[in-house]
């Protein structure tokens, strides 16, 4: 059975955290051999968030499919087996500052005669030109300057920032989407592409219309809490039994049924409530409405009662009801892999879903630094004695 659509794509993952390292799991998931390149230090990432005895959990998830080599590319002899490992590569990932990988004779030009089939993708806050490219960028700054912040919290309440890495997740997306087009452009053309990743940039394009709509009528979108200035009704909303559900009910049948389920059937004919527009003059008269039924029946009866009606709504989950949901457990949306560290661990699934070849997790992230550096050193035709001087040189760690 083919390990996925990538088998045979070697990927050189030379990021770190969260967005660089998403995209060549993504990669890494649909079969393609990830090699990750660390610093003897170790990613930031092996730092953040909780530990199992003493394993970095998170790392274990984003490092997952990835053969761990460890060079201090600081030193000529570790940059050479970078330019050894490009030289028969398909893509490298990375998230250095602009300048960063031309000062050690890594950067575009020196990687791309050495492979001009390589595909080199760079992630950095603000891209890799511009007046803020030199400038230091983390996922929170994109999230900042992007709109997305502007537009998410309470109204009387200060912007709201996420408390998980969204910019650097949706980044890590449209880079590998970059990455595949490039491999396509590629088989066409025989060449390697260079891919600008900025952070900020494909948030701003998640947040929606809020460009246009102050370029053409000068609006500025607000915080409006769980609601959206676009359509109504749309809202989280609580439960008798102290839960919550999200709805959305902005097509026009939808509406209907819904205002039907809670015993308003006529309101769809109501000149406040008879359309969108008019409904989103008057959302909170809807609002008080429909919270008014859900809040006298329990989770589990507004949610049989809003299916058997067909209108769109979904329980609010938190992490014990994802890994219980049956429909997630169903499509292999949370699976179990085995770790050789902690046993048998739940993560998340390999996306998108491909029928004829799924990808699959076949190991999960090392918690040794350089636990494949010799394997991955001998397969570029270095001898076991210049492996040796190499780590007693500190130009490489094996783990």
């Amino acid at each position: 059975m083919s390990l996925g659509l990538l088998e045979g794509c070697t990927v050189i993952d030379m990021s770190t955290l969260f967005a660089g390292p998403f995209a060549a799991t993504l990669l890494g998931d649909h079969g393609a051999d990830v090699i990750k390149v660390e610093h003897p230090r170790g990613d930031d990432l092996r730092n953040w968030g909780p530990r199992k005895d003493g394993h970095p959990l998170w790392w274990k998830v984003v490092n997952r499919n990835k053969r761990n080599v460890c060079l201090d590319l600081h030193q000529p002899a570790a940059q050479e087996v970078v330019r050894r490992l490009a030289s028969r590569a398909d893509v490298l990932i990375s998230n250095f500052r602009p300048g960063r990988l031309d000062a050690w004779g890594l950067g575009w030009s020196a990687l791309h005669e050495v492979n001009p089939r390589l595909i080199m993708a760079e992630v950095s806050g603000f891209g890799q030109s511009g007046p803020y490219s030199g400038f230091p960028g983390f996922g929170t700054l994109a999230e900042s300057m992007s709109g997305f912040a502007a537009v998410t919290g309470e109204a009387d309440r200060p912007p709201m920032l996420p408390p998980f890495g969204l910019a650097d997740g949706i980044a890590g997306l449209t880079t590998a989407f970059g990455i595949a087009s490039a491999l396509w452009d590629r088989e066409r053309g025989g060449a390697g592409t260079r891919i600008d990743s900025a952070l900020y940039e494909p948030l701003m394009w998640i947040v929606g219309s809020h460009i246009i709509e102050y370029d053409q009528l000068g609006a500025v979108q607000r915080r409006m809490g769980n609601a959206v200035p676009q359509a109504v009704p749309r809202n989280a909303y609580r439960t008798g039994d102290g839960k919550w559900v999200a709805l959305s009910g902005a097509a026009q049948t939808v509406t209907a049924r819904l205002f039907a389920l809670i015993g308003r059937a006529e309101a769809i004919d109501d000149p406040r409530f008879a359309t969108n527009e008019a409904r989103i003059r008057h959302r909170e008269l809807i609002d008080t409405m429909i919270g008014d039924w859900i809040a006298a029946r329990t989770l589990d009866e507004a949610v049989a009662a809003f299916r058997a009606a067909d209108v769109a709504i979904a329980p609010v989950y938190d992490a014990p009801a994802i890994v219980g949901d049956e429909h997630f457990r169903y499509r292999d949306s949370v699976i179990e892999v085995d770790d050789e560290d902690l046993g048998t661990i739940r993560m998340q699934g390999v996306v998108p879903r491909i029928h004829q070849k799924p990808g699959a997790v076949r190991w999960t992230g090392s918690s040794v630094i350089g636990s494949d550096t010799e394997e991955i050193l001998r397969g570029l035709g270095y001898p076991p004695e210049q492996i040796r001087q190499l780590d007693e040189a500190g130009a490489i760690k094996r783990g």
